[in-house]
């Protein structure tokens, strides 16, 4: 029986502890040439809050910081040790170093909060049309997607385990300059478990979707460009309220800045009720390239 993407993201997000401290994750080939930023950053929090038996009480993941160091192998497992840094009163943090090869392409660090009461504020959710009014996008025309490279056509012919549906669509194939932002609804196409653990492991893995195109708006370029190359730099996310990864969430993007090949952006997101439930930070590589140097080696796009 043919498994559903969600159930393979799951999977994926579903580590073989080998140790205390030590887990194994696969790679999913979904169409990059390396493995999906998303992909690291869910499994490395996942292993991250299997640790979390060292404290008598619940505590959730808050905050998460990464820094991307080298391109993941589609073709082999990453092993993800992790330090326990710190079990305080409050607060835990652990320390994660992702592996392949012998050589680490990701640290990680994460900080987990026992529940607490205390003051309460948030910024507004923007006033859009809700997901149930945005068209799916349509599919690329065979035409169409025989003019794209093939690392595009590989990403696009897969079908992911979200459903993305965009406020303001743009014509990727032919992007126009427009000001550096964007919203996006987007969930998890199946149903799944309600543990917080899973759907904080989930948005990590979505949260690294759209997150940097942001940053090519103002420029007239895209990832579907042959000559364009983007990789993720670091990330950065902070849960600040319960959500469901499989219920219709709001990415409310801006990039406030770009400069030498690197473009910065930023991510609220909120459940369909308004409540502000995390935010985001990412500052990635973007390069234009000269076209006999478009097929040169470069981390995977987060």
């Amino acid at each position: 029986m043919t498994s559903s993407p969600v159930s393979e993201l799951i999977d994926l997000l579903s580590l073989e502890r080998l140790e205390d401290n030590l887990f194994r994750g696969q790679s999913r080939d979904i169409g990059t040439r390396y493995v999906f930023g998303g992909q690291v950053l869910g499994q490395a929090l996942s292993a991250a809050q299997a640790t979390m038996d060292s404290v008598d009480e619940p505590r959730s993941a808050h905050s998460l910081h990464a820094y991307f160091l080298r391109a993941g192998d589609i073709e082999h497992p990453i092993v993800y040790l992790v330090d326990r840094t710190r079990d305080g009163g409050s607060f835990s943090v652990r320390r994660v170093t992702a592996i392949q090869h012998g050589q680490p392409i990701l640290f990680l660090a994460a900080s987990f909060q026992h529940a607490e009461d205390g003051a309460e504020h948030q910024l507004s959710m923007p006033e859009v049309p809700g997901p149930e009014d945005i068209e799916p996008a349509p599919a690329l025309s065979p035409e169409q997607m025989a003019r794209l490279p093939s690392k595009v056509q590989r990403w696009l012919s897969r079908q992911g385990p979200f459903e993305f549906r965009h406020v303001y669509p743009r014509d990727e194939l032919n992007p126009p300059k427009r000001p550096p932002y964007q919203q996006v609804w987007f969930r998890l196409s199946e149903k799944v478990g309600d543990a917080p653990e899973l759907h904080r492991a989930l948005l990590a893995y979505a949260s690294d979707f759209h997150l940097l195109g942001t940053a090519t708006f103002p420029h007239g370029i895209s990832y579907f460009q042959p000559n364009v190359q983007m990789a993720s730099l670091d990330h950065a996310l902070w849960f600040h309220r319960p959500f469901r990864a499989d219920d219709w969430l709001l990415y409310s993007l801006d990039s406030p800045s770009a400069q030498a090949s690197r473009g910065l952006a930023r991510g609220l997101v909120y459940d369909r009720h308004g409540r502000l439930v995390a935010s985001t930070a990412q500052e990635g590589l973007i390069r234009v390239v000269k076209a006999d140097k478009a097929d040169a080696p470069v981390r995977a796009k987060g």
